[in-house]
């Protein structure tokens, strides 16, 4: 099975669940933090710990929930990607950390699945 990356479809999916995660009362610190190890979607603030958040939508659940697209390899280059954050601001190094992953069902209306500690760093 191929899927095909649409990035308008992208951008929209992310920003709908940025919306829903700040309407749970996260903060946004940044968007599509991008580097050679990989792109995390939103890096967002829930009161002291600083959320890596993956998202991913799909128009129905034929070939799998969308959060199953979230594979072991995916998740090994968001935690190399947030590593990497966390290392250009060092401020934010010692502050709890986790992996969220929120995914959308776009049908009308969208149905978002929250996944809080949806992975974790394993050292």
């Amino acid at each position: 099975m191929t899927t095909q990356h649409n990035p308008q479809r992208g951008a929209a999916a992310e920003a709908e669940a940025l919306v829903h995660l700040q309407n749970q009362g996260l903060h946004l610190i940044t968007r599509n933090f991008r580097r050679k190890t990989g792109e995390i979607d939103l890096i967002m603030r829930d009161q002291h710990d600083i959320v890596f958040v993956e998202v991913k939508a799909r128009k129905h659940t034929q070939h799998g929930h969308p959060a199953e697209y979230v594979t072991a390899i995916k998740q090994r280059r968001i935690i190399r990607t947030a590593m990497i954050y966390l290392q250009k601001h060092p401020q934010l190094a010692e502050q709890p950390c986790r992996f969220d992953v929120i995914a959308l069902l776009t049908t009308h209306p969208t149905t978002f699945h929250w996944i809080p500690n949806a992975f974790q760093l394993h050292i």
